[in-house]
């Protein structure tokens, strides 16, 4: 299910502010897991109650699904939207995000991967930009978790 809202001119300005704002503060664990099947790269990412978190820019369009909780979202090409698990959607090239965790949740990408890498930041290069909007040293969400939580698993049959 989803609500959607329309947003003003300036989106990318006000992005760009909040995530000044963010990279400010102490940062929020949202670990995300790496998941592998033949041809398909899943990143699956835990959200907590009240986590307020930007994205990279997408360059590729992709699915994403929502299986787990409800998630406020705002971006130039949704909109303002909240949607409630479960909910798939596709995101489009250039679409680049605000998040608000109303509840815990499961928000999933995923991502083609022909030669099956398993380097996630060797996948990722083509699929995000990131923003030259934070300060050097900022350490990177997605960075973060590759040590910790990076799997070798394949993805599990329902």
């Amino acid at each position: 299910m989803a609500t959607t809202t329309e947003i003003s001119d300036g989106f990318t300005e006000k992005l760009n502010a909040l995530e000044r704002a963010l990279a400010s503060r102490p940062q929020v664990d949202a670990p995300i897991i790496h998941r592998f099947a033949p041809g398909i790269y899943v990143r699956e990412m835990h959200l907590k109650a009240g986590y307020l978190l930007t994205t990279v820019e997408h360059l590729s369009e992709h699915v994403f699904v929502l299986s787990d909780g409800i998630v406020m979202v705002t971006s130039e090409a949704e909109g303002s939207v909240t949607y409630e698990a479960p909910f798939t959607g596709i995101t489009k090239p250039g679409t680049r995000r605000a998040m608000y965790a109303v509840t815990d949740a499961v928000w999933s990408t995923f991502h083609p991967n022909p030669t099956d890498e398993r380097d996630v930041e060797k996948i990722l290069e083509p699929i995000i930009s990131v923003n030259d909007n934070l300060p050097p040293d900022y350490d990177i969400g997605w960075k973060r978790s590759l040590p910790k939580q990076l799997t070798d698993q394949p993805c599990q049959p329902s």
